[in-house]
C-alpha cells in the first residue's frame, strides 16, 4: 500500500479520536473565580463518571448520548470536579468523579464505558467521556506524592495534584505504547493471540515504549520479543488516546524481514501469518473471531484487507 493510501486512512475517523468541538480552555484552570462562574452558569452541563463509565441514554430518534445535567442539579462533591472544556455554543462540561454513579434517571438510561459506549456517542460526547475516564484514572492511582509519600490534593480542575509537604507537581500520565500491523513479502499479515484472549480472538500486536528509545526502536523490539520476527521499515499511520488507564496508542505498518514465528509464550500464546483469502476463510468458518469495537486495531488490519472487517453477525 502506497504512503498516500496511509496518510488517506489516517484522515478517516477512528474510534475516539473525531474532533470533538470542545476547547480545553486549559489557560482558565487556574482562575478559580473563572471556575466558579462557569460552574454555576445555567447552560452548563456535568455528567458523573464512576469506574470509567458514565450513564447514558438511547434516544427516540436512534442516538446514544451522555446523561447530562445542570450544575445545580448534579452531585455534591467540593474535590473531584474536573473542568473539560467548551464547545461552539459556549457551554462549559464539568465531570464529577463519585464512588458509584447516581440511581437511573429514567428507564432507559443505563451505565456503559468507552468499549461499549464509544463508537455509539457522538465526537462530542465521546470526547468528554475520553477526557473525564482519563483523569479519573489517574485520580484514582496518584494519590500520594512520588517524591515524599505524603498525600496530594487536587488543582487545576483536576488536571494537577499538588503535593502540600514538599511542593511538587504531578500531571495526568499518559503512558506511549505502539501498535502494528506486521506484513511479509508475500504481503501476508501477522496476527497474534494474547494468552488471556479467548480462543480465535486474534489483533495486532503492540507494546509499551521503554525509556530512551524511538517509537521505530520500539516497534521493532515488540515484535521480535514477542513472536520472534525482525522488522525493517517501519511507516506510522495515526494515533489514538487509550484510558485503559493511560494510553496513547501509536499505530503503524511495519515490514517484516524474516517470516519464522517463535512466541514468547509470556503475552503471545500463537501467532500466525495470513493472507487475504486465509483471513477471510478464517472468519467464514469461525476460526478466527473479526476484531472490532474501538480499538485502532482493526483499522490497521482493514488498510491491510482492503475493505472493512465483518462484524459478528455478518453473513459474507
Amino acid at each position: 500500500m502506497s504512503t498516500n493510501s496511509y496518510a488517506d486512512a489516517a484522515e478517516r475517523p477512528i474510534g475516539l479520536t473525531a474532533p470533538s468541538g470542545i476547547d480545553r480552555e486549559a489557560h482558565n484552570r487556574l482562575d478559580e473565580a473563572w471556575l466558579a462562574a462557569a460552574w454555576s452558569h445555567p447552560t452548563t452541563r456535568v455528567f458523573v463518571v464512576s469506574g470509567g463509565q458514565a450513564l447514558v441514554d438511547d434516544t427516540t430518534d436512534g442516538r446514544t448520548e451522555l446523561v447530562m445535567t445542570p450544575a445545580f442539579e448534579a452531585p455534591v462533591t467540593e474535590t473531584h470536579r474536573y473542568f473539560l472544556g467548551t464547545d461552539e455554543d459556549g457551554v462549559r462540561y464539568f465531570a464529577l468523579q463519585k464512588d458509584a454513579l447516581p440511581g437511573r434517571m429514567d428507564q432507559s438510561a443505563r451505565p456503559a464505558g468507552l468499549r461499549e459506549a464509544g463508537l455509539l456517542l457522538s465526537p462530542r460526547d465521546a470526547g468528554l467521556l475520553v477526557h473525564a475516564v482519563a483523569l479519573e484514572n489517574w485520580q484514582r492511582l496518584h494519590r500520594f506524592c512520588s517524591r515524599c509519600g505524603e498525600r496530594t490534593v487536587i488543582a487545576a480542575a483536576g488536571h494537577i495534584r499538588r503535593c502540600q509537604a514538599c511542593g511538587a507537581e504531578h500531571y495526568p500520565r499518559t503512558d506511549p505504547a505502539v501498535i502494528m500491523l506486521v506484513t511479509d513479502d508475500e504481503d501476508r499479515a501477522l496476527l497474534g493471540r494474547q494468552v488471556h484472549w479467548p480462543e480465535g480472538r486474534f489483533s495486532t500486536l503492540a507494546g509499551f515504549v521503554e525509556p530512551g528509545e524511538s517509537i521505530e526502536q520500539s516497534v521493532r523490539r515488540e515484535v521480535r520479543e514477542e513472536v520472534g520476527v525482525d522488522v525493517g521499515e517501519v511507516e506510522y499511520v495515526a494515533s489514538q488516546p487509550w484510558p485503559f488507564p493511560s494510553s496513547l496508542m501509536l499505530g503503524f505498518m511495519a515490514s517484516a524481514t524474516s517470516s519464522r514465528i517463535e512466541v514468547d509464550g509470556e503475552e503471545i500464546h500463537e501467532a500466525r501469518w495470513f493472507s487475504r483469502e486465509d483471513l477471510r476463510a478464517a472468519f467464514e468458518s469461525g476460526e478466527v473471531l473479526p476484531p472490532y469495537g474501538i480499538s485502532i486495531a482493526a483499522r490497521l488490519i482493514e488498510l491491510w484487507y482492503g475493505k472493512p472487517l465483518p462484524k459478528p453477525g455478518d453473513v459474507l
